[in-house]
């Protein structure tokens, strides 16, 4: 079983950019799907990216395509999300997760392999 650590949120002012890290434990991380989900106060959780388990595929969602970018590193079991341009409506509390099956990571249905989140600020 995979578990999973993210880290490197923190307060930034709009524009700027942060790179999450999620680290995983386990000698199988090479084989799940990645994604990167979020959740703002008072809201739902939100599916953010996603990429496959090689590498090979990345998912965004609408409203971070063209400034977010996940990658990977196998070699160290992480995880990573670059967040460019920065919005104050990007405020949320950030969750990596984990699933063999990247349909599975991409619709966010039936997830059980979660991080403990790590929470993003960003002021206007």
């Amino acid at each position: 079983q995979v578990q999973l650590v993210e880290s490197g949120g923190g307060l930034v002012q709009a524009g700027g950019s942060l790179r999450l890290s999620c680290a995983a434990s386990g000698r199988t991380f090479s084989s799940y799907a990645m994604g990167w989900f979020r959740q703002a106060p008072g809201k739902e959780r939100e599916f953010v990216a996603a990429i496959s388990w090689s590498g090979g595929s990345t998912y965004y969602a609408d409203s971070v395509k063209g400034r977010f970018t996940i990658s990977r590193d196998n070699a160290k079991n992480t995880v990573y999300l670059q967040m460019n341009s920065l919005k104050p409506e990007d405020t949320a509390v950030y969750y990596c997760a984990a699933d063999p099956s990247t349909i599975v990571v991409v619709t966010g249905g039936g997830l059980e392999i979660w991080g403990q989140g790590t929470l993003v600020t960003v002021s206007s």
